[in-house]
């Protein structure tokens, strides 16, 4: 009998409802009867669920100070006295998110959690549990959590998300709209999605058809053993609701923030790849004598880069990663995030019609020249600026180009922010005196009449400020 990529992962569940006695991986083969075909999820369902819970999110705004011009009128004084202290603002965030051990780890979105002052997490039992977010990454949409005085939790394993397959069955389980926790089946309908969920190119996905809601954000995507296979985090939509296309982090970089959770780092550290690149489409393939279309080309190189020190050069095509294949700069970044820090990679490239694999470092983005940060003081016409000089810890801080070179603002502080200096600005010169060194900024502010011109690089953009004292 031939079996499908389908039913090869469909799993008995009458042996899922034993496994509850005996502990011994699940068989994985087609039902054999209508009375195993009855059983449905039930038996999966009981045994994930209660490592998925609600989290209450409690964020805290300050309101805008806004002074009534009649604040100084005698006669109505007392009356707009309330009304120039406003109240701040508490607003709600309801997710989901998933055990991972028994102590109390627990992973959501950082969307759900973000700036949050107060962390509720709720169980399937009913027991509650105060949080605390011990790393967090905007860019991955991933947050870490810890549950005080937890042990003893029902949880999750972790798979290899690299292994999963399209076709495969898949389980969503979450708090959509608030109802409380809900199950919704599919299957997985896409793999190595890019930057399609959160436009921040960032993104790499499991694609699922497994409904997905509002609410949902931060669940359990799971297979037919139980196992978690992707933390739910965004959907592809017009309505607001599912349209059958929603996306989940892999495991496998849920492993790598785990790790380096429990390891006591204070925000999470990717490998630096200082590169910039393409993926190969047809026309580029052709160019480069390449019979199919694959990879990502090499289009920029920091000449710090761990790649430059392997040897790869612009032009050279990559193609896998520890022999996973990569096609865009997204998947890139996922494969040497999932490697971590201090390690080394396997990186297979083409050149030409030779195809070799060499082996790549990988290593944060160093400090190197040393930025040299200065701080204009109290005394400063614009104190809080911070500027420093250009190295690739500050070329991957404020998303420059590899090739930037020079004096960055670091910080703008209050005052030159509101004279429209932005963080990632190049100083080029000031009052019409090139800026070479961040110890240079300080003199040339002190020098400066009561008109000051500031020519900047912005985002390769040439850009000019003028101001008064």
């Amino acid at each position: 009998m031939i079996r499908t990529a389908f039913f090869a992962r469909l799993i008995l569940p009458l042996a899922l409802a034993l496994a509850a006695v005996n502990p011994v991986q699940a068989e994985t083969r087609v039902p054999q009867s209508q009375a195993e075909i009855s059983l449905g999820f039930a038996p999966l369902v009981k045994q994930a669920a209660p490592a998925v819970v609600n989290i209450y999110a409690k964020i805290v705004r300050q309101a805008q100070h806004q002074r009534s011009p009649f604040m100084n009128d005698p006669f109505f004084e007392d009356f707009f006295r309330n009304f120039s202290n406003p109240r701040p603002r508490v607003e709600s965030s309801l997710g989901s998110g998933v055990i991972l051990s028994e102590d109390g780890i627990v992973v959501s979105n950082y969307h759900v959690v973000a700036m949050a002052t107060e962390i509720r997490v709720v169980t399937t039992d009913k027991r509650e549990y105060v949080a605390r977010v011990i790393l967090a990454d905007q860019a991955a949409d991933l947050a870490i959590l810890q549950l005080e005085d937890a042990e003893g939790l029902p949880f999750l394993n972790l798979r290899n998300s690299d292994e999963v397959e399209v076709g495969e069955l898949a389980l969503a389980i979450g708090n959509p709209f608030g109802v409380g926790q809900t199950v919704s089946s599919g299957i997985v309908s896409g793999l190595a999605r890019s930057g399609t969920a959160s436009g921040e190119g960032f993104g790499y996905y499991i694609q699922t058809d497994a409904p997905i809601n509002p609410g949902n954000s931060g669940g359990a995507l799971i297979d037919v053993n139980g196992d978690l296979i992707g933390i739910n985090t965004r959907i592809l939509s017009r309505s607001g609701g599912s349209n059958g296309i929603g996306f989940a982090i892999p495991a496998n970089l849920v492993r790598e923030f785990v790790k380096q959770a429990r390891a006591g780092s204070e925000g999470f550290q990717r490998p630096w790849a200082g590169m910039t690149g393409q993926p190969v489409d047809a026309d580029l393939a052709g160019s480069l004598g390449m019979e199919l279309p694959e990879g990502m080309v090499i289009s920029e190189l920091h000449p710090q880069s761990p790649f430059a020190k392997a040897g790869f050069d612009v032009g050279d095509v990559i193609t896998e990663v520890d022999g996973e294949v990569v096609n865009s700069p997204s998947e890139m970044v996922f494969r040497m995030s999932v490697a971590g820090l201090d390690g080394t990679s396997m990186v297979t490239r083409l050149r030409g019609e030779k195809r070799e694999t060499l082996v790549v470092e990988m290593f944060a983005a160093p400090n190197d020249p040393p930025a040299r940060s200065v701080v204009m003081n109290e005394n400063s016409i614009l104190p809080g600026l911070t500027v420093g000089l250009i190295n690739p810890v500050s070329i991957v801080r404020l998303q420059l180009p590899l090739s930037a070179t020079g004096v960055a603002v670091l910080d703008p502080g209050p005052f030159a922010a509101r004279a429209g200096i932005n963080a990632g600005d190049i100083l080029l010169a000031i009052n019409g005196k090139e800026v070479t060194a961040s110890e240079d900024v300080p003199a040339l502010l002190e020098q400066a009449g009561r008109r000051l011109r500031f020519d900047l690089n912005r985002r390769g953009q040439r850009v000019s400020l003028h101001m008064r004292r």
